[in-house]
């Protein structure tokens, strides 16, 4: 699998050429639990506090979330890109939210900026959600 490929498409075509030869999981399921596992694996080297054990594992989640992707029939280049349009739009609607209330983000809360956040999310909900 070509090295210059952005890490993303990479890791899909990795999974892919792997799966061809069998090594793979027999369905998502599979690919899920290993999603989780690498969810554990970077819990435990965050506890640790060593960057390059959480970059490591962080590297795994995305990996297994590539492979996840696949084992749905999804490209997972498209549904980032898709997620991003949609934290953009959303978080476009919290800061208009904002500014009609003078635009001071200081004095929003975590709390009142989640409330902003999930009515922005009522707002779009696709047929998707």
């Amino acid at each position: 699998v070509t090295q210059g490929l952005p890490a993303l498409l990479r890791a899909q075509k990795l999974g892919k050429r792997a799966a061809r030869v069998g090594f793979d999981w027999p369905d998502a399921a599979g690919a899920r639990e290993n999603v989780a596992e690498e969810l554990g694996e970077l819990a435990q080297a965050e506890a640790g506090a060593v960057s390059a054990a959480v970059e490591e594992e962080l590297g795994d989640v995305l990996f297994a979330m590539a492979n996840l992707a696949r084992t749905l029939g999804v490209t997972p280049e498209e549904a980032l890109r898709r997620a991003n349009g949609k934290f953009e739009q959303r978080f476009r609607q919290v800061e208009e939210s904002v500014s009609a209330v003078g635009g001071d983000w200081s004095a929003c809360d975590l709390e009142g900026l989640d409330a902003l956040w999930e009515r922005a999310k009522a707002r779009d909900i696709s047929p998707a959600e």
